[in-house]
């Protein structure tokens, strides 16, 4: 029996040895590779590492890699077995604290660790530099803008979001019109100031040739004069109608002209969304024998559009400014274009 088990030993042993060595020298690579070299098991871990070391009497100098082999015998020692083991560290920075960071990041682009520390320090928070840029990286925002840039790039939302006021939308739509000539889009081209939402409508045609639109822009000119809008910026997509004429026109009276990214309408979403509601509610409604029907048309809608129409992007609130909320009198109904446009008001007392 003791031949066998000598012979058994010599045979798988050596193999085992080498296994284990293997093993050892792989988890060494991986300690190599991570750039924490302090690993904090948790309790369950480390009742699972005495449980096995036990099982060799807690020899482990020559095996203990997670931790260091004088912190594994401190484990073993009477006060260590009934004390409830702390967090190792320093305490974590709050959740809210977190989410106020990241908002601060994502709010203001331009801003860098030292500006969202600024702003902590005012709301009476105190947390470290090296604290906020650890956030910051570890949810891969972006790194703050760099110091020699002294116009860092803005997202096109931020863009449009931060110059309401003075940012002017157009756009053509077109509406079949059915003559005896035969079968003929209209064109017709929007106008849409973005901060208050009013619009400007051309009179349709059929021929929006350069002569035509250069007209129209003469003619939103002095609408915004009118309505005392002061425009810097003019947004229109790639239409060949859109001539360098055109642009220069607007760039003499101190507007510019910003073209919008091939096949991308959502960059001029707020034009779309009016001729498309434009369409939905109204347009789609009437088959058109002449462009003088098609002009009542777009006077009628444009007129509710402006006076009766509650807009969500104005919170839900009505364009004019001669509106005014009232809840005395009985409530009726008021149509236009045979029911297709209509609105509730009360009667007056």
């Amino acid at each position: 029996m003791f031949v066998l088990f000598t012979f058994l030993a010599h045979r798988f042993l050596p193999k085992y040895d080498v296994r284990m060595q293997l093993l050892m020298f792989q988890i060494r690579m991986l300690r190599d590779r991570i750039d924490d070299q302090r690993i904090v098991p948790t309790p369950e871990e480390r009742a699972e590492l005495l449980r096995l070391g036990n099982e060799i009497n807690h020899d482990v100098a020559d095996v203990m890699l997670v931790v260091k082999p004088q912190i594994y015998r401190r484990w073993l020692s009477p006060r260590a077995k009934t004390r409830t083991p702390k967090p190792a560290g320093r305490p974590g920075t709050a959740e809210d604290i977190v989410a106020l960071i990241l908002r601060m990041a994502t709010e203001n682009i331009s801003w860098g660790y030292k500006r969202i520390l600024g702003e902590l320090k005012k709301l009476g928070i105190s947390v470290g530099l090296t604290t906020i840029r650890d956030i910051l990286k570890r949810s891969d925002c972006p790194p703050p803008p760099e110091k020699t840039k002294s116009k860092p790039n803005l997202p096109w939302s931020k863009f449009v979001s931060a110059h309401m006021e003075s940012l002017v939308a157009c756009d053509f739509f077109t509406k079949p019109v059915y003559t005896l000539r035969g079968r003929f889009d209209a064109y017709v081209l929007v106008f849409l100031h973005l901060g208050s939402r009013r619009v400007y409508l051309s009179q349709p045609t059929f021929h929006p040739d350069e002569a035509w639109v250069m007209q129209q822009a003469r003619n939103m000119t002095m609408w915004l004069d009118d309505h005392g809008i002061e425009a810097k910026y003019l947004i229109h997509d790639r239409d060949t109608k859109f001539t360098k004429q055109f642009d220069a026109f607007w760039n003499r009276a101190g507007v510019r002209c910003i073209r919008i990214p091939p096949k991308a309408p959502q960059a001029n979403a707020f034009c779309e969304s009016f001729i498309g509601t434009c369409k939905h509610q109204c347009l789609n409604h009437f088959v058109c024998f002449g462009l003088g029907q098609l002009a009542h048309i777009n006077r009628v809608w444009l007129d509710y559009y402006h006076t009766q129409r509650p807009h969500q992007g104005t919170g839900n609130n009505v364009i004019s400014a001669d509106f005014r909320r009232t809840s005395a009198g009985p409530v009726k109904r008021e149509e236009r274009l045979g029911g297709i446009v209509a609105w509730y008001e009360r009667e007056a007392a």
